[in-house]
């Protein structure tokens, strides 16, 4: 399912229009963006938990030359499904 998708089946289960769940879901996403971009978790009871760690600066190879390559630290996101979530898919 892609965004577009997603817009669809919110705007047919709320009884909304396209533009205002595609509002909707913006305002969701740009939210939780926002909470993990100042460093704070994001947790949705029953679905699971959005957070950022941080992946050290580390050594790595050029797969094509096997040349050795400094790889800068950054922050990832990492998302922990929520029980409920498991749950439903198995």
């Amino acid at each position: 399912m892609n965004k577009g998708e997603l817009i669809n089946r919110v705007a047919e289960d709320a009884n909304l229009t396209k533009a205002q769940a595609t509002e909707a879901l913006n305002a969701v996403l740009g939210s939780i963006e926002e909470s993990l971009k100042d460093g704070n978790k994001v947790t949705l009871v029953g679905f699971g938990t959005f957070l950022t760690a941080e992946r050290k600066a580390r050594m790595g190879r050029n797969p094509q030359t096997g040349a050795s390559i400094q790889i800068a630290a950054k922050n990832v996101i990492k998302f922990k499904p929520g029980k409920e979530l498991v749950n439903s898919v198995n």
